[in-house]
């Protein structure tokens, strides 16, 4: 069960979305012998969600580097935020925008990323290779998908409903198993692992290599594959995918999984940052990672959005409480701003749109 808001297009803008190999938006037909719009307004009004995000990140940062030259202007304040927070934001934002387009939602996400953490901390300290531990992790997390996924589409309960269950149950397994008690990994420290995951790829903190090679592929993945056309398609209008022949249960159930695998890493690199697990891993992710996607301009009605734009998005929450901070505000401003951003935002996607449709 979907949690649709909007009615969706009819099954012509599902064919055009199999069709194209990238997300398109309603273009309206010329009447007979008016002139085609130019070409940069047809690419402007197809990718208005991620240039609206854009402009807003520009916005804010330019706003940072004025009240905070000394910090924004130096090259240390992003280093140090690419080497923390935001890898784990922008790896489970891309692929929670695929869950939202087909028109479900995912909030378990922050519980998976803690049992996924848990499963490689506690299996590392019972001997096994670290890699191997990864590897079990991202299991854990895709399985935890599946069973979202599975719930949602073959028992038919409102996705909503069944993840925020999700949330509590992992949630608490977590705290049960590791009996509230954080796990040390210092065993980590120069291996081969260590250099791999947290050591810096030229001048790029390793956690935001990955973040970003994970990025490019979702952005693959929705814009260039078969699979995202199909999210599209089912978001926009499943009883048409369904009479398409496309298999709308088990795309969602792979919408699922992908999020759950996602999580899965995002766990791991948890663990690895901080070189210790804590049973509340994961637990800030909820607000800022669903922001990241709302502000990149992913609706939550289904059959439209944008990777580009949810980078952008996790870009811009990344850089929030920073900015905060630097300007001399307390981190109790932090939350305000969160909401702020995220409704100004919306709010210039909704204007954006309509200027869009009225032209």
């Amino acid at each position: 069960m979907s949690l649709r808001t909007a009615p969706s297009t009819s099954r012509r803008r599902t064919d055009m979305a199999l069709q194209a190999s990238q997300p398109t938006e309603r273009q309206e037909v010329p009447e007979e012998g008016a002139s085609s719009p130019p070409r940069w307004r047809v690419q402007v009004d197809r990718h208005r969600a991620f240039l609206s995000s854009l402009v807003f990140f520009v916005v804010m940062l330019l706003a940072f580097m004025i009240t905070s030259p000394a910090v924004f202007l130096s090259t240390g304040i992003y280093l140090s935020v690419f080497a923390s927070s935001l890898p784990l934001v922008l790896i489970v934002a891309v692929p929670l925008v695929f869950v939202f387009v087909s028109g479900e939602i995912d909030v378990s996400f922050p519980s998976v990323v803690g049992i996924a953490a848990y499963a490689f901390a506690a299996s590392y300290a019972q001997g096994l290779d670290p890699f191997a531990a990864t590897l079990f992790a991202i299991v854990v997390g895709a399985f935890v998908g599946f069973i979202n996924g599975c719930i949602v589409t073959y028992v038919g309960l409102p996705s909503l409903v069944v993840t925020l269950g999700m949330l509590f149950l992992l949630r608490g397994l977590v705290q049960v198993l590791s009996d509230g008690e954080a796990t040390s990994l210092i065993g980590l420290h120069d291996t081969l692992f260590e250099q791999i995951f947290m050591a810096k790829w030229a001048w790029l903190p390793a956690p935001m290599a990955w973040a970003t090679l994970l990025a490019v592929l979702g952005l693959a993945l929705f814009s260039a594959h078969k699979f995202g056309a199909h999210v599209r398609a089912i978001g926009d209008n499943s009883a048409a995918a369904n009479q398409m022949g496309i298999k709308v249960r088990r795309t969602r159930v792979l919408a699922f999984v992908y999020v759950g695998a996602a999580g899965g890493v995002a766990g791991v690199l948890a663990v690895t940052i901080n070189s210790t697990f804590y049973p509340t891993t994961g637990d800030g992710l909820l607000l800022l990672v669903l922001a990241a996607v709302f502000v990149g301009g992913t609706p939550v009605w289904g059959g439209t959005g944008t990777v580009a734009g949810a980078i952008v998005g996790a870009a811009t929450v990344g850089f929030i409480e920073t900015g905060i901070i630097s300007a001399g505000l307390t981190g109790n401003y932090t939350q305000l701003f969160y909401g702020l951003v995220i409704l100004l935002s919306l709010v210039g996607h909704r204007i954006s749109n309509k200027s869009a449709l009225t032209r």
